[in-house]
């Protein structure tokens, strides 16, 4: 399945809006490109139903799935792959795991990070937190669009094209900031979950990252 970053939707069960996972991916399936199910409290029992439920809704669109974290759940609900933070399961592992055709991504905070990410098992990297959010437990300081454009450098210097979405934060309203830095689409959960209207939301944020990329292959 061909890999899409520009509206790159993040549910959670915690940040749902009072609407079922499912319910919420209806709304914004016209827009959204990329769907990751991220359910830190729940249990595997519970992501497996989310999962699966997801699928349903996504699969006929032809909207990827991936799993947070969770490689076990990825298999066991044939999800379309997983992203995995640093702590997590290595992706060489994740990768042996899952295959040759599953997607797989991994947070990137650091230029260090970025130096060491195993691109050749990797479809690509998400870098932030860029702005503060309050949808994730994140001691760290948000980068800011410096930081994203520093650590995308370091990515693209060691392959030109890798994809690179952004993520924590990111709206309608500054998406072009991070698509001027580099990124090839935004991750969000808030700024969609929580509208009062998700599938404007979703559209209104889709717009403004393929006008941004627009602006950006013309320069």
């Amino acid at each position: 399945m061909k890999l899409d970053l520009r509206l790159y939707a993040l549910a959670d069960p915690a940040v749902s809006g009072g609407r079922s996972l499912a319910d919420l991916a209806a709304r914004i399936a016209g827009s959204a490109t990329l769907v990751q199910l991220r359910d830190k409290h729940g249990s595997t029992k519970a992501m497996m139903e989310e999962a699966r439920a997801l699928i349903g809704v996504l699969a006929p669109l032809d909207i990827p799935l991936l799993i947070n974290d969770r490689v076990d759940v990825a298999l066991a609900a044939e999800a379309d792959g997983v992203h995995i933070g640093q702590d997590d399961m290595s992706p060489a592992d994740a990768r042996l795991l899952l295959g040759k055709t599953a997607i797989i991504g991994l947070s990137v905070k650091t230029l260090a990070q970025a130096r060491e990410a195993p691109l050749d098992l990797l479809d690509y990297v998400a870098i932030g937190g860029v702005y503060g959010t309050t949808s994730k437990d994140n001691t760290s300081a948000p980068i800011g669009v410096d930081g994203l454009w520093q650590i995308a450098q370091v990515i693209r210097a060691r392959e030109s094209k890798f994809p690179i979405c952004a993520i924590a934060g990111i709206t309608e309203k500054n998406a072009a900031e991070v698509i001027g830095a580099g990124a090839d689409g935004v991750a969000v959960i808030s700024a969609l979950s929580l509208a009062a209207d998700p599938g404007l939301a979703a559209r209104t944020l889709r717009n403004a990252v393929d006008v941004a990329l627009e602006q950006r292959s013309r320069t």
